[in-house]
């Protein structure tokens, strides 16, 4: 049955008085046809009758939207809940803005835009689109498993009663193509929330049986009903609506049913492209001998046929319906619904639609079976078969339509200036990050209660253990610490509850990201706010970066700490190693990337990052002086927050005996600082960063009785003395003459032609376009190939990243100097 959904407006009571359940479904379907309609002729507009500037193929994949109209508009327009949140199939985003056009969320200048520059996106966006996108897709296979850790992290703020009073558990939905199921970080994702007990996760597989380039394999099926069951979900087949149902009721209906069960997927396809002709033949031919068969196909003209053999129970609303009102409790569902690629258009069935379009011609028949007058094409009720205010008091009825802010705020957390950090001796920047926690674990406050972190079952070797065993795993469930109760000695004391702060994954870096993005979106899915940390071996970044990116798409807020660095893990060999990781944290959008050499260094950084995370554009940058900026110049994202990576290092440096100024914290902040100043005028400098920090130290000092003057400078954040470099730059070409950075006012000391020698313990390019600031010779010196084991000396020296390179490196500098300048240095 057809669930009644409470009216919003006295006005909608009257207009929508005496609709019973057979009115209402037709209502719906009336929509649903309209749907179709909006999201074909958006496609349609975007590739045939919009300027084309420059010649690029524009897309929209009107086949793919067809397969899933029938299901969001059930959900849409009847199921969901304000608190519901869904990640919408990637090529079903034309359906999507054309529900939110009839729900008053979505323009038609947007629409008319589709996939221009300001309009509606390609794919559902949660940063780009102005309509109500809870999930960005667009990566197949990230959006389904988003769902996933969403439903995680809801748990985790209910159960923890961190959520506002009154607030409501929602649905976690995704919207899936049948082809996604080929994605491996969707079975990463269902093993780990089988492991965590996952609620109110609904996935809908949208199982119209086409990929890309080809047809699914007919045994699909089996094994995704098998996979989610094994994993402990409840599994839907929709797979034929009412007319099939009752074709099966007749004479010769259990044959036909037979037959629709073991025809191939491409022979069902081929047919249903073919149409009511075809459908006969082949039925004939196959099981016309069968008793009844004959009268069935009789009694129906070839349309009637075509129209029952084409009625799967995902395009079959009230099967639809009544299969998502059934589901009432919190058990994880998998409704794989049968469907057709490109229903209800010329191109259903074919095996090339995925990327095809309408002609115009096939379109202006969809026009007139759709009732659309020229110049109407956009009018939302063109076409109905019901008074406009009708429909207008039946969408403002629709819960998505209340009024209600779907997207939460969480209000900030404060942050101290400083967090208590070690000092003196010698120690790691890994080891200093797991004494910062433990004591901000044993400190408490409202700082401490909003931190949550994450590993991939590598929470001791990077130093979270200390945390863990003051905070707690969380698990919806109270366990003991069996080994604790049995009185063995260990270190980590695990208990496991609902009040836990840890979430422990296991070893799948793609399921880190996922989590840090959902645990990252908190304050605007569920109105808490969160301030996650999750912790991983720097190499591994690579293994999850397709999710790494996706969460800074999404614009999640959380800390990445990578550790440990670089060659620097040296008897661990080149699998464990990293090289381009730099890099990836200055590329990265949303992303800001500091490697602190000084655990006062990484101190100030985690301090601001915490204040960076939840930042929205409202408030000054931490630190910064309304004077410090430039009018009208976007320095990096600073007033708007983001995300941050923190690569790390095992190795244990001597800590400067200093405390931070406001001036030097600043310093560190925005990626760099002389720790020995340059003599004005100076020939050379050395520039270093990171756990190669000592060997840049000890050539300094080597250097510093024949040139006195040589500055050391260490660099904190590439990224962000880069990126305001940039910004710069931008500036003055936009007419600020007088817009400076960082960088430029650091190295503004040294002689116009001095010469730069940079050294990392990375790619040499993260440091290379450090020269062109001032245009100096640089010589950068790094890693660009694969490591191995041995101890620091011999990779330092076989690598050439160690001082005697850095002498070298300056020996070179003073003399291409002294040849291309012909000054005596």
């Amino acid at each position: 049955m057809l669930r009644r959904q409470p009216v919003a407006q006295e006005a909608s009571e009257t207009s929508l008085e005496g609709l019973d359940d057979a009115g209402r479904l037709s209502l719906l379907r009336a929509l649903e046809k309209k749907i179709l309609w909006l999201a074909t002729w958006t496609v349609h507009n975007a590739n045939h009758l919009r300027e084309n500037k420059d010649g690029l193929k524009v897309g929209g994949h009107q086949a793919s939207c067809a397969s899933l109209v029938t299901i969001m508009t059930a959900l849409y327009m009847d199921v969901l809940r304000p608190e519901d949140r869904v990640a919408v199939k990637p090529h079903a985003s034309p359906v999507f803005h054309a529900i939110q056009y009839l729900l008053g969320k979505q323009t038609r200048e947007k629409l008319e835009a589709f996939r221009a520059f300001g309009g509606a996106q390609s794919y559902p966006s949660r940063t780009k689109d102005s309509d109500d996108v809870d999930i960005s897709t667009g990566s197949v296979g990230l959006g389904v498993a988003m769902t996933s850790f969403a439903s995680l992290v809801q748990d985790y703020v209910q159960l923890r009663k961190m959520t506002s009073r009154g607030a409501e558990t929602g649905r976690m939905i995704a919207l899936a193509g049948d082809a996604e199921l080929d994605e491996g970080n969707i079975y990463e994702a269902l093993l780990e929330g089988w492991k965590h007990d996952i609620r109110n996760v609904w996935w809908i597989i949208d199982y119209n049986r086409q990929s890309l380039d080809a047809v699914v394999q007919d045994r699909l099926f089996g094994r995704i009903d098998s996979l989610f069951e094994t994993m402990g979900w409840r599994v839907v087949t929709l797979k034929y609506g009412k007319l099939l149902e009752a074709a099966f009721r007749e004479p010769g209906g259990k044959h036909l049913r037979a037959w629709i069960d073991s025809c191939p997927n491409s022979l069902y396809s081929t047919l249903v492209f073919k149409g009511g002709t075809a459908w006969r033949a082949q039925l004939e031919a196959d099981i016309g001998e069968k008793p009844g068969i004959g009268n069935l196909l009789a009694r129906r003209d070839d349309a009637a046929l075509a129209r029952l053999m084409t009625n799967l129970a995902g395009h079959d609303l009230e099967a639809v319906l009544e299969a998502f009102h059934a589901i009432e409790d919190d058990r994880p569902t998998c409704f794989i619904a049968y469907t057709i690629k490109g229903f209800g258009l010329p191109l259903a069935g074919h095996k090339d639609n995925h990327a095809g379009l309408m002609t115009l011609e096939q379109m202006e028949t969809f026009r007139s079976a759709n009732d659309i007058p020229p110049g109407a094409e956009w009018d939302p009720s063109a076409g109905l078969p019901l008074p406009p205010e009708t429909l207008e008091s039946f969408l403002n009825a629709v819960p998505f339509a209340e009024p209600s802010h779907r997207r939460t705020t969480a209000a900030p957390i404060a942050i101290p200036d400083n967090l208590p950090h070690p000092t003196g001796g010698e120690m790691s920047t890994q080891e200093g990050f797991g004494k910062i926690m433990a004591e901000l674990a044993r400190a408490g406050g409202a700082l401490a209660d909003h931190i949550v972190t994450t590993s991939p079952d590598v929470t001791v070797s990077t130093n979270l253990g200390g945390w863990v065993n003051r905070r707690g795993i969380f698990d919806r469930h109270d366990k003991a610490d069996t080994f604790k109760d049995h009185k063995v000695a260990s270190m980590q004391r695990w208990g496991m509850s609902p009040q836990g702060q840890h979430i422990e994954l296991g070893i799948a870096e793609n399921n880190l990201f996922l989590l840090l993005g959902a645990l990252g979106l908190s304050h605007s899915l569920f109105g808490t706010r969160l301030l996650p940390i999750g912790t991983l071996y720097d190499p591994f970044i690579q293994r999850g970066l397709d999710a790494l990116n996706y969460a800074c798409y999404q614009d999640a807020r959380f800390i990445v700490v990578a550790t440990p660095s670089g060659l620097t893990l040296a008897p661990e060999g080149g699998a464990h190693q990293s090289i381009s990781t730099p890099l990836i944290g200055m590329a990265q959008d949303g992303l800001a990337a500091f490697e602190p050499a000084f655990v006062d260094e990484l101190a100030a950084i985690l301090a601001w990052s915490f204040d960076y995370l939840q930042r929205d554009g409202g408030h000054a940058p931490r630190g910064e002086a309304p004077g410090d900026r430039n009018a009208d110049v976007d320095w990096l994202r600073d007033a708007e927050g983001g995300a941050v990576y923190l690569r790390l290092s095992t190795r244990s440096l001597s800590q400067p005996e200093r405390d931070l100024d406001p001036a030097l914290r600043r310093d560190i902040i925005r990626g760099g600082y002389w720790l020995h100043p340059p003599a004005v005028g100076a020939s050379l400098a050395i520039l270093c960063s990171g756990a190669i920090t000592p060997e840049a130290i000890e050539a300094h000092q080597s250097l510093l009785e024949e040139m006195p003057g040589v500055g050391l400078m260490v660099i904190t954040s590439a990224d962000r003395m880069n990126a305001e470099w940039s910004a710069a730059e931008r500036a003055r070409q936009q007419g600020h003459s007088t817009a400076s950075s960082h960088v430029e006012r650091l190295l503004a000391p040294l002689a116009p032609n001095a010469s730069l020698v940079s050294v990392t313990d990375g790619h040499p390019a993260s440091l290379a376009w450090l020269g062109s600031v001032r245009g100096q010779r640089q010589h950068a010196l790094g890693v660009e190939h694969f490591g191995q084991s041995g101890s620091l000396q011999d990779l330092y020296r076989h690598y050439r990243i160690g001082s005697d390179a850095i002498l070298d490196a300056c020996a070179a500098a003073c003399l291409q100097r002294v040849m291309t300048s012909g000054v005596e240095t």
